[in-house]
């Protein structure tokens, strides 16, 4: 029997702005000069242009691909954040310390809104990471019960 219990991450409409500025400075970068050798260049480089369209399609791909399969599932012994290739499993008795946050531009962060949780735990690299789960009262529940002895700030 499977006892983990996973949560999706929230999606706000500023987080969604964010990623769709990201995708379309890749494609300035990356596709601009791709159509001006297609179109104003006298001697086409047409290897500059495949692998220029290619390097579009997999920076797009990433960005799309971090921001949009996120989840966050309890297991019996850790929290395991996922977030497109990036994993983190935080063992219950690391944490030390969960606080609510509008700061998602800076350190470790696996979320994809603006209403976020930081999660501070003992052998975290940044110190903490910052998740947005869709339902933040039950994770807050769960995650109390998974680890009473943290100091949540609400």
């Amino acid at each position: 029997m499977d006892n983990n219990l996973s949560f999706t991450s929230k999606r706000d409409k500023a987080f969604f702005r964010m990623i769709v500025v990201a995708i379309v400075v890749v494609a300035l970068v990356t596709l601009v000069p791709a159509i001006y050798e297609l179109f104003f260049s006298k001697e086409r480089d047409m290897l500059a242009v495949i692998i220029t369209t290619i390097l579009f399609l997999l920076c797009a791909g990433f960005i799309v691909w971090i921001s949009f399969d996120i989840e966050y599932t309890f297991t019996e012994k850790h929290l395991f954040v996922r977030g497109g290739p990036f994993r983190s499993k935080i063992p219950y008795e690391d944490i030390t310390k969960v606080n609510p946050t509008t700061n998602i531009l800076v350190g470790y962060r696996v979320l994809s809104s603006m209403d976020a949780l930081e999660i501070h735990y003992k052998k975290a690299l940044l110190g903490s990471v910052i998740i947005s789960p869709k339902r933040q009262e039950e994770f807050f529940q769960v995650l109390v019960e998974k680890a009473p002895h943290i100091h949540l700030m609400k």
